[in-house]
């Protein structure tokens, strides 16, 4: 142990800060997304109580409609922060999310104007994930790269967590009709706070002073050609991305984006409505129901991150390690087929909920740990001026996943409005499936592991 401590100490750890500033710009990321979803019981309220009067269907459209324009922008902000890096490219990004997921509390209750400021916020969300990734393949060896994309996605759960108690404590302390317009602005101006750290303590390995040689050093260690340690910018990195989709690894990563990322949006957009309706909870009660499932989710994402780094320590190869340790995640959501039953099932003699979150935190955390792992597959099998703009097209990949499960909820929300448990019982046998689906069609792609040579 006091052997590992002084090598820790000699080669240095100023990467686990660069992943800290990741985390907390990917919280503020989803801080912000969330605050919608737990606004929508008073949007879809009727106008005679204080509501917008908008029905299920028109939900799903706005945050649709976001979900549309961050997928679609996400291999544009891939594509650039390749080209202009990830300081300013992540810098950028925040900025115009921040700005214009202030500018909601503005939109008043036309959704025509919340479908508008919300596809604009969703152009500034597009760069955080491709700009991370790239960041941790530019920070991190191989062998970390999977637990530094966990504990940066945690942040993910974070953002839902803080929403969960923010939003509902912002319609009580300043009511309804202000209390809506308040969680927009002060979500989004914490950003701003965030963006004073980033330029303090963020630079590229090549030009950070704060950075010892050993650390760089050890950064490229797994690298085919370690780099010299120098203080020079280097030379610019230019990759097509129509390129990249000449690649079965490319593809790999659409398919897994595109099957299991709108679980996730799926999570963070109804999972307040399915307590409300099928347990009949009010907006505080749902507070620590959901807190409690982004919370176990993080677990999920460390956890997940740090499964294949075991496996390699043991003498398993990369990749066969990283797929093998997504085959054994990607059973665990096939828990949540329980849910309608436990749904029906009190225990210790409390709500019949219960269990039915209990596998809920299942599905999350196993999703999170899934996220973690499916991220560094791009830094495994591509170069890294090449990583934003993969993740970037598979970003967009899970955004259209992201579009058509939410317009599906809606639909059957609303179709099954006297009976949401058959409305949802749909939902959860999709989230429960997605997952062994995309590790099938990952594997066909590429069934063993291949560098790709830009």
């Amino acid at each position: 142990m006091k052997q590992n401590k002084e090598l820790i100490n000699k080669i240095g750890k100023y990467r686990w800060v660069i992943v800290s500033l990741l985390l907390f710009s990917t919280t503020i990321n989803y801080l912000d997304r969330q605050v919608i979803s737990y606004l929508k019981e008073f949007f879809c309220s009727p106008v005679s109580t204080g509501g917008f009067g908008w029905t299920n269907t028109d939900f799903a459209f706005i945050t649709s409609f976001f979900t549309g324009f961050y997928a679609g922008m996400t291999i544009i902000a891939g594509w650039a922060i390749d080209k202009i890096g990830t300081k300013l490219g992540l810098a950028i990004s925040l900025i115009i999310w921040s700005i214009f997921g202030m500018l909601n509390a503005l939109a008043g209750s036309v959704i025509g104007i919340h479908i508008a400021i919300r596809s604009l916020f969703g152009v500034g969300e597009a760069g955080n994930f491709p700009a991370s990734i790239k960041t941790v393949a530019e920070w991190f060896p191989k062998r970390e790269r999977a637990l530094a994309t966990g504990i940066f996605n945690s942040g993910s759960n974070l953002g839902a967590m803080i929403a969960a108690l923010f939003v509902p404590w912002c319609m009580v302390m300043f009511g309804d009709q202000l209390g809506w317009k308040m969680a927009f602005v002060i979500t989004g101006a914490i950003g701003f706070i965030w963006l004073i750290f980033w330029f303090w303590l963020y630079e590229s390995p090549k030009k950070q002073k704060r950075l010892k040689e050993a650390e760089y050093k050890y950064i490229h260690s797994d690298d085919e050609d370690t780099p010299q340690y120098s203080t020079n910018d280097g030379d610019k990195a230019k990759v097509s991305w129509g390129k990249l989709f000449n690649f079965r690894q490319t593809w790999a990563f659409f398919v897994g984006k595109f099957m299991t990322d709108g679980i996730w949006w799926f999570y963070l957009f109804w999972l307040p409505d399915y307590l409300k309706k099928q347990f009949g909870m009010t907006k505080s009660e749902v507070m620590w129901p959901t807190f409690i499932v982004y919370g176990i989710a993080i677990f999920g994402s460390v956890f997940g991150g740090s499964i294949p780094m075991l496996m390699m320590r043991k003498g398993m190869a990369v990749y066969k390690a990283r797929m093998t340790s997504m085959l054994l995640i990607a059973i665990v959501p096939l828990s949540v087929l329980f849910t309608q039953y436990f749904g029906n099932v009190a225990v210790f003699g409390g709500n019949a909920s219960t269990l039915a979150i209990m596998v809920i935190c299942l599905g999350a955390a196993a999703h999170q740990a899934w996220s973690a792992n499916l991220f560094t597959t791009v830094s495994d099998m591509f170069p890294k001026k090449a990583v934003g703009s993969v993740v970037g097209i598979g970003t967009m990949a899970g955004g259209i996943g992201g579009v058509l499960v939410q317009l599906l909820a809606g639909r059957l929300t609303d179709t099954f409005s006297s009976t949401p448990k058959v409305a949802y019982g749909i939902m959860f046998i999709i989230c429960a499936l997605s997952y062994l689906l995309a590790w099938t069609l990952m594997k066909l792609l590429v069934p063993k592991h291949k560098l790709v040579n830009i």
